[in-house]
């Protein structure tokens, strides 16, 4: 695959777009995060938009 044509998402946490990965070729439809650190913080932005 050429990355021109890797499909994309937007991160729920940074709101960055990140491309798809071949550890994630199974479970594209359910990745909501660009990395780790961004999973962990959801919480975080939970917390911060209820303020």
């Amino acid at each position: 695959m050429k990355k021109k044509t890797l499909p994309s998402k937007t991160c729920a946490v940074c709101e960055r777009p990140f491309t798809w990965r071949k550890k994630w070729e199974r479970v594209w439809d359910d990745v909501k995060y660009c990395s780790k650190r961004c999973a962990g913080q959801r919480s975080m932005k939970k917390l911060t938009k209820a303020i």
